[in-house]
């Protein structure tokens, strides 16, 4: 079986390193990068699984590398985690709105970084097998090619806003809590901020209208059809 192939961009050489050390020691093929350019020129020619994403890189912000990922067909599903400086709830929601599936503020735990890495590989491998489409109105969901169109019009989703919206509209009006979201898109419960699927369920709704998920306030959100 392949390993999983991850690139690693920071231009601190201590963290590329302690990140690449650990990483490979849990099995994965590593590839580090100290700058944006060499970043996106390795993308040109292949396309890793994950990506540990500085923020402040001396070339490129690395917002701008997260937006150029998500808004390019053939690399918009890799998974991305941002790795970053800024503590601010602000500086969380415009890194998250910028298209990474999670971030980590610096300085991180190793420990915390690989659980992280092994839940979102864990549930990037994850094969769903039901392949009808699924119809709410306008919107219609397929889930074997992981596309959504709303008056059939394809729309851009990330792979979590994909699977958060299939999640939600699959449980037939459910409610369900943050940590229950984290749990089950995130793969994790620990680790996990619910501003994570906050922010994300935001991006949806700015894209498929605001009538369908319903915050449930003080719990969390539900699908209405």
């Amino acid at each position: 079986m392949s390993k999983e192939l991850i690139y690693v961009v920071d231009d601190e050489k201590n963290i590329r390193e302690l990140i690449e050390y650990n990483l490979v020691k849990s099995g994965y093929n590593v590839k580090c990068f100290e700058n944006g350019q060499t970043f996106l020129d390795a993308l040109s020619n292949t396309k890793p699984d994950l990506v540990c994403l500085d923020i402040m890189l001396p070339d490129f912000d690395g917002l701008e590398l997260c937006k150029r990922i998500r808004a390019n067909k053939r690399l918009f599903d890799i998974q991305i985690i941002l790795l970053t400086a800024k503590t601010t709830e602000f500086d969380t929601i415009i890194g998250l709105e910028s298209g990474a599936d999670d971030y980590i503020h610096k300085p991180f735990s190793v420990n915390e970084l690989l659980a992280r890495v092994r839940a979102m590989l864990r549930r990037k491998n994850k094969i769903n097998t039901k392949i009808e489409d699924v119809g709410f109105g306008e919107l219609s969901i397929d889930i074997e090619k992981r596309t959504v169109k709303i008056d059939g019009k394809l729309v851009d989703l990330t792979l979590k806003e994909f699977e958060l919206l299939n999640l939600l509209a699959s449980g037939s009006g459910k409610v369900y809590t943050r940590n229950e979201l984290l749990e089950k898109i995130w793969g994790y419960d620990y680790y996990g901020d619910t501003r994570t699927v906050d922010v994300h369920i935001h991006s949806l709704r700015k894209i498929i209208g605001d009538k369908y998920i319903l915050t449930v306030r003080g719990i969390g959100y539900k699908f209405i059809s």
